[in-house]
């Protein structure tokens, strides 16, 4: 196809297949590097949730390694050089790794909102061979939704001339990718803003029979407890903040897709740098996740280090500035499937952690 009949700019397609690249490099090493971080940690590797993380993280691995390579040969060829075949299995494992991502976020939203609100089922329900369940439902049903449009049943995979893009076309006048987009983000949304608000009403719940209780307390001990409320609060304000960089992280990265998909028909669009923009921003999810680990989570942190430590990547004065035999170690080296909870973000997708006090129900 000549690029000249491109609905993009020059510019438009330069750019897109320059942060193609650089995310392939960035998140191929993110990703990676925190699969084995976490793998060879065993404390983290412990926590039920640790396993929707690897699957979230390895859906990222392979969007990065596979999908984002070939849309840079696209955006810098302006067209689709790499065969039928291949187009035909692209959208597949392109759209399959994404709907991989939000599933393993709303899974593991789920369980942290289980962890919270109905602690006394989460060891039965996150036995091993229940978590191995639902990572295959992830993946099985994720590949299964683009069933139809592979087999040409609603919609087919295809060459669009016009986008230079292997997607899901319109077959007889019908296609599956709307339905999709739609189903596909505002359904995780909904489950995740409902098990965040949950955790949240809970913890508010709590918050309020504990003042009671510690000022019974304070009225008894000469304001022995004061000091406990200002470290409360401080725990109160990073739940609230952990919670708007979840939503925030999830919109921002896959709300402009979904608008512009939706709303404009990118074969006819007038704003074609808008598509570009909003498909950057998609990508950028699959690479931000090992940012918000390592900046938001101490253990992850300490997974990170020693794993750098091991592999001589990592001057050994900064891994011994990570105290060893701290309160804090104390507590990692405790029963980590007692202590709740941690809360994690995804791609959306993002993932995050955090600990609350004992809550007593």
């Amino acid at each position: 196809m000549d690029g000249k009949t491109s609905i993009y700019p020059d510019a438009a397609t330069l750019f897109a297949g320059i942060c193609a690249c650089f995310f392939t490099v960035v998140g191929v090493s993110g990703n990676l590097i925190t699969i084995l971080a976490l793998v060879n940690s065993p404390k983290i590797r412990g926590h039920a949730t640790t396993a929707f993380v690897l699957s979230l993280c390895i859906s990222d691995l392979l969007f990065c390694s596979f999908s984002l390579p070939l849309t840079a040969v696209r955006f810098f060829a302006q067209q689709w050089t790499l065969g039928e075949s291949l187009c035909r299995i692209f959208p597949v494992i392109f759209y399959g790794n994404v709907a991989v991502s939000l599933l393993s976020m709303v899974c593991i939203t789920i369980n942290r909102y289980i962890l919270i609100g109905c602690h006394s089922i989460y060891a039965r329900l996150y036995k091993r061979q229940w978590i191995v369940l639902q990572l295959a439902c992830v993946w099985f049903v994720s590949f299964l939704l683009l069933l139809p449009p592979y087999l040409g049943i609603w919609g087919e995979m295809g060459l669009d001339e016009v986008t230079f893009s292997c997607t899901i076309l319109k077959k007889n006048g019908r296609s599956i990718k709307k339905p999709l987009f739609l189903l596909g983000f505002l359904l995780p949304c909904l489950v995740i803003i409902a098990s965040y608000s949950c955790i949240y009403i809970k913890v508010l719940q709590q918050k309020r029979k504990m003042n009671y209780h510690r000022q019974m307390v304070i009225n008894t001990t000469n304001n022995e407890n004061l000091p406990q409320d200002s470290r409360k609060d401080r725990e109160d304000s990073r739940l609230t903040l952990m919670m708007m960089t979840i939503f925030v992280c999830f919109l921002i990265c896959f709300l402009p897709l979904m608008l512009a998909n939706v709303v404009d028909d990118e074969r006819k669009t007038s704003y074609p740098w808008l598509h570009i923009v909003a498909s950057v921003m998609a990508w950028a999810s699959s690479v931000i996740n090992p940012i918000i680990y390592a900046a938001s989570n101490r253990n992850y942190r300490i997974a990170y280090m020693r794993l750098f430590r091991r592999v001589k990547f990592w001057n050994q004065d900064v891994v011994s500035t990570m105290p060893s035999k701290t309160k804090h170690s104390k507590e990692l080296s405790g029963p980590a499937r007692s202590t709740p909870p941690a809360l994690y973000c995804g791609n959306a997708n993002h993932v995050a952690q955090e600990h609350f006090p004992t809550y007593s129900v």
